[in-house]
């Protein structure tokens, strides 16, 4: 019976691990939810689940969260967007001792089923030199060229889960997320990501009557943002399949910055003063989701677009900033 799964998400207590927290209790498993951080700071905290603290980058940790669990949802790491992965490339690289460590411990308590949470920061920068990218499929991933500091670590521990499959029998699935937004994640701070900061900056700028934004590099670098909706259906989805290799998970609607900031702008009902700071971080000049692979074996394609998903994440963001 699936009610009596006993389920392990790790990070529980971030962006994507409190969304798919919900929708797992939702479905009738029983989560157990874990994070480093106090209660108090996770962003969703879910009642229904049992919520520890605990430090994962330590085995003994892995082990108590682990034991007894069916299932491992390893979503845990130390990461936020482009300002902070590329300002703290050792903390980001850091997260390979809880992933490796998470790998012992769903291995040494017999899980059935263990998910790891991979990124497309694994693709070779020579592949993402252009505003109009072509999609990245799953193989260009090698010959290795991993972002510096965050993607190697991802790549790496990609790695270990193949060789916990092959040496030790975890059935192990990984999912490669692509620039995942939506409500109750952060929008501040400095590990924000691109959605959630224009949000920021174009609400800033309605409420203070400043219609001035800043927007790191000249605006025409490429993204496509998957909805956490999509996101957290498509993660529960290649963890029950029989697929091992790693997937892209993400959505193909490309867009430039400029246009992002188009869209945000429509939500406030302004038009902003664009500053351009060309200093800034802003990682490889176009990425893109070649999906091709999922839907071939999965029939998965996200379901929300990226109007109605921002105009969500907007709206969410409005609210915390008016109320906070």
């Amino acid at each position: 019976m699936r009610s009596a799964k006993r389920v392990l998400v790790t990070g529980a207590g971030g962006f994507i691990g409190g969304h798919l927290v919900a929708d797992l209790l939702r479905r009738g498993y029983d989560v157990r939810a874990v994070d480093k951080k106090q209660p108090e700071d996770w962003y969703q905290l879910h009642t229904g689940a049992q919520n520890c603290v605990a430090n994962l980058m330590l085995l003994s940790e892995c082990r108590q969260a682990a034991a007894g669990m069916d299932q491992v949802y390893n979503l845990a790491a130390d990461m936020g967007g482009m300002g902070f992965i590329e300002t703290h490339k050792a903390e980001c690289m850091l997260s390979v001792l809880i992933s490796t460590h998470m790998l012992q411990a769903a291995q040494e308590a017999g899980a059935e089923r263990f998910f790891y949470s991979s990124s497309a920061c694994v693709y070779a920068a020579d592949k993402q030199t252009d505003p109009n990218v072509t999609a990245l499929k799953e193989s260009d991933a090698y010959p290795a060229e991993a972002e510096d500091g965050y993607g190697w670590e991802k790549l790496f521990s990609e790695r270990m889960a193949r060789h916990f499959r092959e040496d030790y029998g975890l059935d192990t699935h990984i999912a490669r997320y692509h620039n995942v937004y939506g409500p109750y994640g952060t929008y501040d701070g400095g590990r924000e990501k691109a959605p959630a900061a224009i949000c920021r900056k174009v609400i800033e700028a309605a409420l203070s009557g400043r219609h001035v934004i800043d927007i790191w590099g000249d605006g025409e670098q490429t993204r496509s943002f998957m909805f956490v909706d999509d996101c957290v259906k498509g993660t529960q989805k290649i963890m029950h399949s029989d697929v091992v290799e790693p997937l892209n998970l993400g959505s193909d609607e490309l867009i430039s910055i400029n246009d992002l900031v188009t869209m945000v702008e429509g939500f406030a009902g302004i038009t902003l003063e664009r500053r351009y700071d060309l200093g800034a971080p802003q990682g490889v000049r176009g990425r893109n989701s070649d999906n091709t692979l999922i839907q071939e074996k999965l029939g998965w394609a996200p379901s929300i677009t990226l109007e109605d998903g921002m105009r969500q994440t907007y709206d969410w963001i409005y609210r915390q900033m008016v109320n906070p």
